[in-house]
């Protein structure tokens, strides 16, 4: 089905092709219809199929009877949560906005950098910004822009705004928005939690839920490695060299541990640096671009590269710490397997991490052999804990003990 048969203005058809769609991605050709008739939507589908397009796409034919109007206000917002996503987004609206007959202006804000050049930026107004949630609201602060003439709010990764870390920013910037409005939400993954959270947030929402396709499923070839904690990294390298692989995207649960394991990598005569957020923006930037241009062999990372970030053609993807959740490993192994190339996720179970390992299988419906390789056979032995310890969903997290606090009825004054 041709875009222009889904209600999309020819120039938008046809920068859709221009950006390399020949025809609708299973979730355009359902969102498309929904979000061009004004109707909310909550939008679930894999990564790599084509969400950003689905939303802009119709946010900027919602503009075009007023682009180029003096004075531009803030119409559409899109709000992500990390720097990279919003640069990766704010280059996917310019794209599309070139093709228009006016000049849409698109404002992309982070934190990280210097407000200045951001506030300057902003001076003219913009059609479309696209944001983090709190530099946005130091840029409100600042009176740098105003929101109250939002017609089209989007959520990108919307399950990850809705949780704990980002809901009273969220809150925040809901409180300056028009109640009446058009909301769009797309994720990866929505948990029934959050899902029940956006429901909230969402007027008589359009429900959309394309899973994978079965062909599209095989195309990421997962494997599992038993190995000692001590020994991930030696087995790293070893795998990196004996298997050929060009290109890597490592996965660790902490900043500290990304320097270290980058570290020891680049010792080991690899081409291997750190990528997280502790960086300055520039770091990020430049680490990103370098590894997109195939300078670097490995990029060492935290759950900051899971979700948002597009790199063509990533061979293989290693889970060396194991990540909290099952949701948490679609977006990770996520970042290979795109566009309908094929891909490697390796994971690394150590004997203190099986019992977690296990749960994950179990939730993404999983039955891989633990392999192991000659040399490295474990010596570990699992930790003795109670049923359920320090297993995600079997015990209460953070998370969880900050909902069953707000929801606690407040103590009595007047008892001892």
């Amino acid at each position: 089905m041709p875009f222009q048969a889904l209600g999309l203005a020819p120039a938008l058809a046809q920068a859709a092709t221009d950006l390399g769609f020949s025809r609708p991605t299973p979730i355009q050709e359902a969102a498309l219809p929904a979000a061009l008739s004004g109707a909310d939507v909550l939008a679930t589908a894999q990564t790599g199929s084509g969400k950003t397009a689905a939303y802009v796409l119709p946010l900027l034919q919602r503009l075009l009877p007023q682009i180029g109007q003096a004075p531009r206000r803030v119409r559409a917002l899109v709000l992500v949560p990390t720097r990279e996503l919003a640069a990766q987004v704010g280059e996917v609206v310019r794209s599309m906005a070139q093709h228009l007959p006016g000049t849409a202006r698109t404002a992309v804000v982070f934190g990280g950098v210097s407000i200045n050049p951001q506030m300057l930026a902003l001076r003219g107004g913009a059609d479309v910004v696209v944001a983090t949630p709190g530099r946005l609201l130091d840029l409100v602060a600042h009176n740098a822009l105003k929101l109250g003439s939002v017609e089209l709010l989007v959520l990108d990764e919307a399950d990850r705004l809705l949780d704990l870390g980002f809901a009273e920013e969220l809150q925040r910037v809901l409180a300056l928005l028009p109640a009446a409005r058009q909301n769009l939400f797309f994720s990866a993954t929505f948990p029934p939690a959050v899902q029940e959270l956006a429901g909230q947030l969402l007027h008589a929402p359009v429900r959309i839920d394309v899973p994978a396709a079965p062909v599209e499923e095989a195309v990421i070839l997962q494997q599992a490695f038993l190995v000692d904690s001590t020994r991930r990294t030696q087995l790293l390298r070893q795998l990196i060299k004996t298997q050929g692989w060009q290109r890597v995207l490592v996965f660790v649960a902490t900043q500290y541990a990304a320097e270290r394991v980058a570290s020891k990598l680049h010792q080991g005569d690899l081409f291997a640096t750190s990528f997280h957020g502790g960086l300055s923006q520039g770091a990020r930037k430049q680490a990103l671009e370098e590894f997109k241009e195939k300078r670097w062999d490995v990029v060492v990372t935290t759950d900051l590269a899971a979700r948002g970030i597009d790199i063509s053609q990533l061979p293989v993807v290693v889970n060396y710490d194991l990540p909290r959740s099952a949701v948490d490993y679609v977006h990770r192994i996520g970042r290979t397997g795109r566009a309908g190339a094929s891909g490697l996720a390796v994971s690394f179970v150590t004997p203190a991490s099986m019992a977690h390992w296990r749960l994950i299988e179990k939730r993404q419906g999983l039955s891989l052999p633990l392999e192991v390789v000659p040399g490295l056979e474990p010596t570990e032995e699992a930790p003795v804990s109670e049923p359920g310890g320090g297993i995600k969903g079997k015990r209460p997290s953070k998370k969880d003990k900050l909902r069953a606090a707000a929801s606690s009825p407040p103590a009595d004054p007047q008892q001892p």
